[in-house]
């Protein structure tokens, strides 16, 4: 289970906590200071045993302990992260709640010291754009400075997430039925009010997807394309007000399930990161009745979901060609962003 609890709530005997005992002495005091503020628990259903814990803060002005100092400015501070490894979907769920929080704070920077020796965390926060900028001299040794710029010029897809690029790229209005699009994308949940995403906290929350579909066409995605999600009517009302549009997304790979020279080798790819079981995926390789599958980046969630009636009316979408799978114009993505309220920094035109 993923949850936002307050300190004094959190078992500070459990064994996960022992290396970050070691690793820093005053760990015990500083903890027992933090009782009534709240931080992100991963903890097993069965044995409640902790497997992945962080504490996040904002800050203001000058980082003056460390070398050399950071300028005044208002950052997000990772005050402590540590992860269990399970593969990297564990160490993913929490990277992307640091993101939500930078962007829900409206903070163009995020910080994280961490010590040499943590090679697999620093791995994991390279891979997301963290640089080293500075080194932290303490008690307990000397700790690397990592920072994310989060709008720092477009380099690619990981790197520079979770900005979405619309130059240089084509982007497609993907549908998904409700059953899938809620196990699929866990913050875009149909809610046609602004939410707080922050306080929306789910344990299948990951930044990569693998998705299998049939709708023709969508052998043309490239790497850097970009996904509207829509999601179809769930038969409760109107469909031109019952879909919607709800998050944005990102095109790592497209392949064809026909490329995969075995079963065992679908599954490898598919299983870490699709919204299907794996007796769904057995199904599937079985019959070839989904033959695209399509690994992306899940980059923002929209604010305010827009309807099928303001997509027609207001945005000028076609009402009468198939909405499946259909290309859509930098304009039209850019519009749909700004109303449903996503922070312009992020798309890059």
């Amino acid at each position: 289970m993923f949850a936002k609890k307050k300190f004094r709530d959190i078992d500070l005997n459990d064994e996960f906590f022992d290396s970050l005992k070691q690793d820093y002495a005053e760990f015990p005091a500083w903890f027992a200071k933090k009782a009534d503020s709240d931080a992100y628990v991963l903890t097993d259903d069965e044995t409640q045993r902790i497997h992945g814990f962080l504490y996040l803060k904002i800050e203001e002005g000058e980082v003056e302990d460390v070398v050399p100092p950071l300028p005044p400015a208002k950052r997000l501070k990772v005050g402590t992260l540590k992860i269990n490894a399970h593969g990297t979907k564990l160490g993913e769920r929490f990277i992307k709640k640091i993101f939500d929080h930078a962007i829900y704070e409206d903070v163009e920077e995020i910080y994280v010291t961490v010590f040499e020796q943590h090679e697999g965390l620093i791995r994991l926060l390279n891979r997301y754009g963290f640089q080293q900028a500075a080194l932290k001299p303490t008690i307990n040794g000397v700790e690397q400075v990592l920072i994310k710029y989060i709008f720092a010029p477009y380099k690619d897809v990981l790197t520079s997430y979770p900005l979405v690029a619309i130059n240089g790229s084509k982007s497609y209005l993907l549908s998904i039925q409700p059953q899938w699009h809620t196990r699929l994308l866990p913050d875009s949940i149909l809610n046609n009010e602004g939410q707080d995403i922050v306080q929306d906290v789910s344990h299948t929350n990951s930044i990569h997807k693998v998705y299998l579909a049939s709708m023709r066409g969508m052998d043309v995605l490239q790497p850097r394309d970009v996904l509207l999600i829509y999601r179809t009517t769930d038969n409760q009302g109107p469909a031109r007000y019952r879909s919607v549009a709800t998050s944005l997304c990102v095109v790592e790979e497209y392949r064809s399930i026909h490329s995969f020279r075995s079963e065992d080798e679908f599954l490898i790819y598919c299983s870490p990161y699709s919204v299907f079981d794996e007796a769904e995926l057995r199904e599937f390789w079985r019959h070839k009745r989904y033959v695209h599958v399509v690994r992306f980046a899940y980059n923002i969630a929209l604010k305010r979901r827009i309807t099928r009636a303001e997509l027609i009316d207001e945005v000028g979408l076609n009402s009468d060609v198939y909405w499946g799978f259909m290309p859509l114009t930098n304009a039209q993505v850019t519009e749909i962003a700004n109303r449903g309220g996503v922070d312009a920094r992020l798309i890059v035109n």
